[in-house]
């Protein structure tokens, strides 16, 4: 097997276990839950091949769903995540022939760019989830008081998380 396979293997296990053991139990205010399992389908390069992220969006959720009792909602929300994942890489990166093998991270897309593209992918899954979670308009405002608390974790924590990884 290659290097880089194994190592996005061990990411995908690692994140998950982080995911179900600690941070599902980690809730700040009664309202912020940081989904840090995301961070795989972020990490991941872009040029990987759409059939395949989908596959590993919808697997990543579903080990989520699987072992935290949630049926079906990680795997919804993940799934829609890896659709967008690469329209929104293009939004803040220039579409350009140099960009193959790229894994978004601070290293490859600077700062700014980086953390637009991290929180708005951490937006989008949190709203997912939660309006999927409530499945009602009728408590709008508490799912975007829990959305907009857990996406601001998550991306506390992932930010955190790759200016590590950056670092070293």
């Amino acid at each position: 097997m290659n290097k880089d396979v194994i190592s996005y293997i061990f990411l995908f296990v690692i994140l998950v276990l982080v995911q179900v053991l600690l941070m599902n139990h980690i809730v700040l205010f009664n309202s912020a839950v940081c989904f840090i399992f995301i961070y795989f389908l972020i990490k991941v390069p872009i040029n990987i091949s759409s059939n395949w992220l989908l596959t590993l969006g919808f697997f990543l959720g579903l080990s989520v769903d699987i072992l935290s009792d949630t049926p079906g909602l990680n795997s919804l929300a993940c799934t829609i995540l890896a659709v967008l994942k690469r329209p929104m890489f293009f939004a803040y990166e220039q579409h350009d022939d140099k960009i193959r093998n790229v894994s978004p991270s601070l290293g490859t897309m600077g700062f700014f760019s980086y953390c637009k593209y991290l929180i708005t992918l951490s937006a989008f899954y949190c709203l997912i989830v939660y309006f999927v979670e409530f499945i009602s308009f009728s408590d709008i405002i508490d799912i975007l008081i829990k959305a907009g608390a857990s996406t601001l974790f998550t991306f506390i924590v992932i930010l955190a998380i790759d200016s590590l990884v950056y670092r070293n």
